[in-house]
């Protein structure tokens, strides 16, 4: 585990060829960590075929939906993988 609970990240900007489970409204956005949900494989690398797939921390990372959208008093929680993320600084 990287980053605890309460820590701000940044998810990244990539835009792969391929499956991500990196939602495209959450890229290059701030949030904070919620929860770490423990460890799963990453589906990118499962639905390429990569064998045996990458197995990473899952975070539950809460995003402001004005951030998102430029409006709204809510919240958006996205469960993300380690490699998605990084420490926002």
């Amino acid at each position: 585990m990287r980053f605890p609970p309460g820590t701000k990240v940044r998810t990244r900007l990539l835009d792969p060829d391929h499956h991500t489970r990196l939602p495209r409204y959450v890229r290059g956005h701030v949030g904070e960590i919620v929860e770490v949900e423990g460890v799963c494989p990453l589906p990118d690398d499962r639905a390429r075929g990569v064998a045996p797939p990458r197995v990473e921390t899952v975070y539950a990372v809460r995003f402001p939906a004005a951030a998102l959208w430029g409006a709204g008093t809510h919240t958006v929680t996205v469960d993300l993988w380690e490699s998605y993320l990084e420490e926002a600084g």
